[in-house]
């Protein structure tokens, strides 16, 4: 009974660090008129927040080693509690984008604690937890974009903010009161290769960033790609050979892990791009009011939801691997045809074809996240703190990266080009899986020659 009350109170805070990302996409324009900012420099407020959280990632997940998983998200949660009060009060985009960064810094611990607190919990029954997981992330997807376009249409937009910093301080006591600790892991901090990996990360995701804005030269995002590529062989450098690096590298390189990072990134780059366009595809020239939208957009991340049970079952019966390809396969061809649908022109008809793309987008976005949660969290690397960190940092760097992507190349006409790259780094993905040797089988597949992602 008591871990149930803690399972519960864990995917609620996933609901709440889910909601948190996304329920600024659909007010963007709102955002933008009333703090006197163009649509481009708006959807930094996307930005911010997922590069601060995929930024972090692996600091958050080593501090949650070194100081207590519980203890480490108790904290962010009174960090994002604060941070949310503040940007209800937001005077220009410059404070609620730099107030939108410490969201995200925040939120880095919520899902690294939370799949490492649901491992230790229940270990026999990872699949099942990681299921239970991605649905409360669909949860969080489901009811955020239309929690956020109802509340700015009745109230106006900060109204968002305050609203989260309610749901922050009702999940925090209900952490501190019912989920229990668990056993410290002793990790002594890498500081060359936390700066090293963060940095380089940071470095490349601010890249795509400023690239979006087409404010700067060219060479400047170059030259920010560049130097974020060497400080991540940097870390590879100073960390070969070392048992006590940040994250070994030998940990990493087992199949399973590799496979389920790439994917997760492909998907998160989708679900990211899905996040930021459709959203102002149906506010713009569709014409949708922000409530309508938010409404229509409850169709792909409610198929999440009810489809996770669904791909746990599957995955129990066929192996993971496959159900994941499967879903690669679903994203590629989704993606395409949701690109050409959109430059059908804008009429009613357009908007229900989109609505039934994103019917089908959420069932394959629902077949990859469930498994790559799984393998990750089932291979070598998931008995890390900061390597289960890392596997979030790529997720959300996928996210990241889609929101540049959509910055610089979204218009009512570049559609087809905007889903195009979409269905390419889904394409990615799909072969990545059948690099490596096949790993062993993971806990709880049930089937007699099991295919594990």
């Amino acid at each position: 009974m008591a871990l149930g009350v803690a399972r519960v109170t864990l995917l609620s805070v996933t609901v709440l660090g889910t909601m948190c990302n996304n329920v600024v996409n659909v007010p963007l324009r709102s955002i933008a008129a009333d703090l006197d900012a163009s649509l481009s420099a708006a959807v930094l407020c996307v930005s911010a927040f997922v590069l601060a959280l995929a930024i972090a990632m692996p600091v958050t997940g080593w501090l949650g080693d070194r100081f207590g998983q519980k203890r480490t998200l108790v904290l962010a949660l009174v960090l994002m509690l604060v941070a949310q009060s503040l940007a209800a009060l937001a005077p220009n985009l410059t404070v609620l984008v730099v107030l939108r960064g410490v969201q995200g810094l925040a939120c880095s611990a919520i899902p690294p604690m939370v799949m490492g607190l649901l491992g230790a919990f229940h270990p026999d029954r990872r699949i099942e937890m990681m299921s239970a997981w991605a649905a409360a992330n669909g949860v969080g997807q489901a009811v955020g974009p239309p929690t956020g376009g109802v509340i700015s249409d009745a109230f106006g937009w900060r109204t968002i903010f305050v609203v989260l910093a309610v749901a922050c301080l009702l999940v925090l006591v209900c952490t501190w009161l019912f989920v229990p600790a668990v056993p410290r892991r002793e990790s002594p901090f890498d500081v060359r290769g936390a700066v090293l990996l963060t940095g380089g990360v940071g470095l490349v995701l601010v890249a795509a960033t400023t690239l979006s804005q087409r404010t700067e030269s060219a060479w400047v995002p170059a030259l920010e790609a560049v130097a974020g590529l060497a400080l991540g062989l940097g870390y590879v450098a100073v960390s070969r050979g070392r048992a006590q690096a940040m994250i070994p590298l030998w940990v990493l390189r087992e199949s399973r892990f590799l496979r389920s990072t790439t994917a997760a990134f492909g998907q998160m780059f989708c679900l990211g791009t899905v996040l930021v366009a459709l959203p102002l595809y149906f506010t713009g020239p569709l014409g949708l009011s922000r409530a309508a939208a938010g409404v229509l957009f409850f169709t792909l991340p409610a198929v999440m939801v009810l489809a996770a049970p669904v791909v746990s079952r599957l995955s129990r019966r066929h192996g993971p691997r496959l159900v994941l390809r499967s879903g690669l396969v679903i994203l590629v061809a989704g993606t395409l045809a949701t690109g050409l649908v959109a430059s059908l022109g804008t009429g009613t008809t357009t908007a229900v074809l989109l609505t039934v793309m994103m019917l089908v987008l959420g069932i394959g976005m629902a077949a990859v996240q469930t498994p790559a949660a799984a393998g990750a969290s089932s291979s070598p690397a998931g008995g890390y703190g900061a390597a289960l960190g890392l596997f979030s940092m790529m997720r959300f760097s996928g996210s990241a990266i889609a929101a540049a992507w959509v910055a610089l190349v979204y218009s009512a006409d570049a559609m087809p080009v905007l889903f195009g790259g979409c269905a390419v780094l889904a394409g990615l993905g799909l072969a990545a899986s059948y690099l490596g040797p096949d790993p062993p089988p993971m806990p709880g597949v049930l089937i007699r020659t099991p295919d594990p992602g």
